[in-house]
């Protein structure tokens, strides 16, 4: 004897997904069933575009299992993947077109390295320790709203990784906080800090975002630059970088993420031998001050 399918039981592909999305209906707030219905939708469809078969899905669910257990203390396996398959990128992309039309700074990404609780320091303070080993460099920052207005007390991180190619959270031989610290902008909206020259690193590749890079026959390496995330009241918290047009690997940045204004030309400070000077302007659009949660304690 036959047995008739349960009353309600998806037949096929299509009534599937219907069946899915009906669940889906009751979700709140609103944003989250938007981005829901849609990420069913395409997962739906890259299932049946691939022919996605049980040995494939399993694989695919125990990398992100990984990459949850790849991550802790000293780096976000999950940043790392969306940073290297463009995701990150494509979102700052979108955020930019829309910042840069009212003429505010262009954003980068945080990373996966940004850490809470930067060092407070005064202006003109070293962020990096003595034995440091590179280039001296000295940062001056200037914060201001869309009309070109100082934007006196705004706060601003920094930081960078060791010529070596590590942040310090990542490196035994380097002492807490080393090359990071928060600024407050003086009542021109300006401070300045010294530090060494970056150098170009390679992302972490001991975890499953390694061995998929592996996998794509590609390289793990990121151009120089430095982080800034920039918090004032009554403005839009804006993160960014700022690129070494000389790196060598600027036109191949892993994460993709050295685009447009970012990328600029470190000058050599005729003051000092051996020495690099940069002007960073960073102009910030009015709204909601949302503070992103760090990656990293």
């Amino acid at each position: 004897m036959s047995s008739t399918p349960h009353l309600g039981s998806p037949a096929d592909a299509a009534s599937l997904l219907v069946a899915v999305l009906a669940q889906n209906e009751r979700t709140q707030p609103e944003r989250l069933k938007t981005i829901l219905n849609s990420l069913i939708q395409h997962l739906h469809a890259f299932a049946q575009e691939t022919q996605l078969n049980y040995e494939e899905l399993e694989l695919g669910l125990q990398f992100l299992n990984e990459i949850g257990l790849a991550s802790g203390p000293k780096k976000n396996e999950a940043i790392l993947l969306a940073d290297v398959l463009g995701l990150s990128t494509l979102v700052q992309l979108q955020d930019a077109k829309r910042i840069m039309a009212h003429g505010g700074t262009e954003p980068g990404l945080i990373g996966p390295f940004w850490r809470a609780n930067h060092p407070q320091l005064p202006s003109g303070a070293k962020i990096c320790t003595a034995d440091t080993p590179g280039d001296l460099m000295t940062v001056r920052v200037r914060v201001m709203d869309l009309n070109k207005k100082s934007v006196p007390g705004a706060l601003v991180d920094v930081w960078q990784a060791s010529p070596s190619g590590l942040y310090e959270n990542q490196d035994d031989h380097q002492v807490d906080m080393n090359l990071r610290g928060r600024f407050t902008a003086d009542n021109h909206g300006e401070f300045f800090f010294r530090t060494v020259k970056p150098a170009g690193y390679p992302i972490p590749i001991d975890g499953p975002v390694g061995r998929l890079l592996d996998h794509q026959k590609r390289h793990a390496m990121r151009p120089a630059h430095l982080h800034f995330i920039a918090i004032a009241q009554g403005y839009r918290v804006l993160a960014t970088q700022i690129f070494d047009s000389q790196d060598p690997c600027i036109n191949s940045d892993v994460v993709f993420g050295a685009v447009g204004s970012l990328v600029r030309h470190f000058e050599p400070d005729p003051t000092q031998v051996n020495a690099w000077q940069l002007q960073v302007d960073i102009m910030l659009e009015p709204g909601e001050t949302r503070i992103p949660h760090p990656p990293l304690s």
